[in-house]
């Protein structure tokens, strides 16, 4: 894939953003960062997740509402489109350069939104994906990847922060995002109509749906708790499906003019350097470690060895275990300690959980790549999976410890646990570039790193279906165990059908958990909290497993170098 240096886009190609002699290096980290806190609020897609499941019912969902497993796959599709542009595109982006790669990851990240807006408010659910997954996803992967060989070069002195700065504002983006789009859902969304309090309407059950009687016929609606109501200032009882807003279609239009405004200005500041240009007075010093190289490695011939598919694996390994509890962060503190401290653990301090992972992961980012500058990346990879490990096995001790014994030492406990996961969650994303020039040289890092992103395609995949799936096994296993302990006329008095139609209330969100728990015999344990311990255990095991790749990491032969004849003839160097 390439681009001409001449024509209508010429202004965009690498040729024409060369530095001046002069020219200060420290105003390209602000245009990374600018793009990456962009792209950036997908880590705040768990913001969307409520709404979106309830685009129909508003208050509540109904049951022509998106489940929560279809709309978190949104999510997981534009991770893999992120990787796979990444991928394609590495050779590209060594070709043109930063600008032009980041002019297109603007048209792409924005217009995603927008294709998402239409997709919403058609309640077509493919056109979200089209947008915000496949185009979006593509424009992630091309803003992600374009500024991390220029910084490179930019900062041959200090690899890791140069990273780390890059990418710390991807992680970083979710902490601006997350309440502004909690904002703009709120400025956009309506109430549905109200029709009465639950004892003053008359309803019945189809197929699991719950009508009102009404002069004009039966109307679909849902019944909303007091809790589900009072976010829209209403009352609790019977609300017409269909009639209100979540706000999420303009939303998703506001963003996607904003993000596009903001990259195509930033993409504008990139410069790359001169060739053979170095900060003044500095020399490339022998290196450390035997892990570092003073070799290059051509893009195509890195594939070949296997220090990049062990690099690969532990990248993989620690998205994964990372990836699928940021997808669902808050509907998971919402679950596990919501129903045990529901004093504590509000919508409000879940929001404030989201807020958190952002600041956790993005200054994870900065901490962890600048301290493998001074301790080495092996080193900081050791103390990802090491103590990443203990931290996966310590959730589920915490959720099942609130449970039996509601305290904020476990909530605290919880907290403290997953926000270290997700700084050293980070801190792999922003270590891995310079690990990776460590390893195989400054020659084609860009594109190598791009491909090496296939992993987090992978893990894109693999942490929400691991989550998701494992969770829903939970949930089916604790409504099952809970229904035959209820006493059948009170469900049937509860939820106007007999136990025998279960299948179809769950199915249709008639019948919960935290339902089931309202008419549950005194002294039944809520299954709640410990709906994610089997997911926790598995993501260990990922993190143990990615250890070893590292443990066995050795430098890369030296048949797999360039010499310097093949280095001229690569394209576009």
């Amino acid at each position: 894939m390439s681009t001409p240096s001449s024509g209508a886009l010429s202004f965009l190609h690498k040729h024409h953003i060369t530095a001046k002699p002069g020219f200060n290096r420290w105003r390209v980290p602000p245009a990374s960062i600018a793009i990456h806190l962009c792209i950036g609020s997908v880590y705040a897609w768990s913001v969307f997740n409520p709404p979106l499941t309830r685009e129909l019912g508003v208050v509540a969902s109904s049951a022509d509402d998106w489940s929560l497993s279809s709309v978190v796959w949104i999510f997981s599709v534009a991770i893999v489109f992120l990787g796979l542009a990444a991928a394609f595109a590495g050779k590209w982006l060594e070709e043109v350069g930063p600008r032009m790669v980041g002019v297109v990851a603007a048209l792409l990240w924005g217009g995603g939104f927008i294709v998402g807006s239409f997709g919403i408010s058609s309640h077509q659910l493919w056109l979200v994906y089209l947008g915000y997954g496949v185009l979006g996803g593509c424009g992630l992967g091309l803003g992600y990847v374009s500024p991390v060989s220029t910084l490179i070069r930019w900062f041959p002195d200090r690899r890791g922060m140069a990273t780390g700065m890059a990418i710390m504002g991807f992680g970083g983006g979710a902490m601006i995002a997350a309440p502004v789009k909690g904002w703009l859902l709120d400025f956009y969304e309506t109430a549905p109509t109200y029709l009465g309090a639950r004892d003053a309407v008359q309803t019945v059950v189809e197929n699991g749906r719950v009508f009102a009687e009404t002069a004009q016929g039966k109307i679909e609606v849902v019944i909303a708790s007091a809790t589900q109501a009072a976010e829209f200032g209403g009352e609790a009882g019977a609300y017409v499906v269909g009639t209100g807003n979540t706000g999420a279609a303009q939303t998703f239009m506001t963003l996607g003019i904003v993000y596009f405004v903001v990259m195509i200005l930033a993409a504008f500041q990139y410069r790359v350097p001169a060739k053979d240009w170095k900060p003044e007075g500095w020399e490339p010093k022998p290196a450390a470690s035997g892990l570092v190289t003073q070799n290059d490695v051509h893009i195509d011939q890195a594939l070949k060895t296997p220090q990049f598919w062990q690099l690969w694996v532990m990248l993989c390994f620690n998205v994964t275990a990372g990836i699928g509890v940021i997808g669902v962060a808050k509907t998971m503190m919402s679950e596990i300690f919501g129903s045990v401290m529901p004093l504590v653990a509000t919508a409000a301090f879940a929001s404030t959980y989201v807020l958190m992972i952002s600041v956790f992961n993005m200054v994870g980012r900065f901490f962890w790549a600048s301290a493998s500058d001074y301790i080495g990346r092996k080193a900081t990879y050791m103390c990802f999976f090491v103590l990443g490990t203990a931290l996966y096995l310590s959730i589920p001790y915490f959720a099942s410890a609130a449970a039996a014994n509601p305290s904020l030492v476990y909530l605290m406990g919880f907290y403290l646990a997953t926000m270290l996961i997700f700084s050293m969650y980070g801190g792999g994303f922003a270590t891995i570039p310079a690990y990776l020039a460590d390893m195989f040289g400054t020659m084609h890092v860009g594109g190598i790193h791009g491909r090496l992103l296939t992993a987090w395609s992978t893990a894109g995949v693999l942490g929400p279906l691991a989550i998701t799936s494992l969770r829903q096994m939970s949930v089916t296993s604790a409504v099952q165990d809970l229904a035959a302990k209820v006493d059948p006329a009170a469900f049937a008095a509860k939820f106007g059908a007999p136990v025998a139609q279960l299948d179809q209330l769950v199915a249709a969100k008639t019948v919960t958990i935290a339902k089931l728990m309202e008419i549950a015999p005194a002294g039944t344990v809520d299954p709640t909290p410990s709906l994610y311990n089997t997911t926790m255990y598995c993501m260990a095991a990922l993190l143990a497993v990615a250890f070893f790749a590292n443990l066995f990491m050795r430098p890369v032969k030296e048949h797999h170098h360039h010499d310097e004849p093949e280095l001229q003839a690569v394209p576009g160097e």
